[in-house]
């Protein structure tokens, strides 16, 4: 996708501006999305990673990049906000090193093309019938062919680069429910909202009474990981802004065994 109606952001907030109106979101959220450090350089070359981490801001330092995008940022409610011991430590790294960074979480969960859920389903395969439920962040959709469930694992882990943990209730998986990340709260949801019988429901983890409501259930429930989920819609949106403007993109994975 090609443009040359708008010019190339030269400072943060012009991109900050620019990301608000791609990913707007009236979501409850519970961190700040958009700009969460305002750094000193112009916007040339920018980095996409899962998690604002040291790790991350040391490899984009090293290709010299300018910006960060990533699903979770450095800010969430909750959170002390005494800056001390590893806080203090890695918000001085980023104030240091002149980069900005800005996070987009539910927002970009839920963008019907450069979300995660959207780019899940996209490398899956899955052909998307809907997003309803928990602010649109529940999606349902269908295999075209259905995978034998002794196949599924090894399927997810094919197309994630994760070993998934599945728990079996020796269903034929066709159709899903998903969404990405730490969602297993919502399996309830997707049971009761489902437009069609549901055979498996798709996120990141899985908790104990979600076991034991799969089996009871007959619905398969795979826990893909979180990382692993949530690896996608940062690579749209850096894609995007290189497509766009006159901008370097590079996406550095970060591995998370979780």
């Amino acid at each position: 996708m090609q443009s040359t109606a708008l010019s190339t952001p030269q400072t943060a907030m012009e991109l900050a501006h620019y990301l608000h109106s791609l990913l707007p979101s009236t979501l409850k959220d519970y961190c700040p999305n958009g700009l969460q450090i305002e750094g000193t350089r112009s916007i040339r070359k920018i980095v996409t990673g899962v998690t604002a981490t040291l790790e991350l801001l040391e490899a984009a330092q090293a290709w010299d990049a300018d910006t960060i995008f990533v699903h979770h940022g450095l800010f969430w409610s909750g959170d002390s906000p005494c800056l001390v011991g590893w806080r203090r430590k890695r918000i001085e790294a980023f104030l240091q090193s002149g980069v900005s960074l800005y996070a987009y979480h539910l927002p970009l969960d839920i963008h019907p093309e450069l979300g995660n859920n959207a780019q899940l389903a996209q490398q899956l395969d899955i052909r998307v019938h809907e997003a309803k439920a928990e602010q649109g962040l529940l999606w349902f959709g269908q295999f075209d062919e259905p995978l034998l469930e002794k196949d599924f694992s090894e399927f997810l882990a094919l197309r994630l680069g994760h070993t998934p943990l599945v728990i079996e209730t020796g269903r034929t998986i066709q159709n899903v429910a998903w969404c990405t990340g730490g969602a297993q709260r919502y399996f309830e949801n997707a049971l009761e909202a489902a437009p069609f019988p549901l055979d498996a429901y798709i996120t990141g983890e899985i908790s104990e009474q979600y076991v034991h409501l799969s089996r009871m259930t007959g619905v398969t429930f795979a826990a893909a990981g979180h990382h692993a989920t949530e690896r996608y819609g940062v690579q749209a949106v850096g894609v995007h802004l290189e497509n766009q403007f006159a901008i370097e993109h590079r996406f550095i994975d970060c591995p998370s065994p979780v």
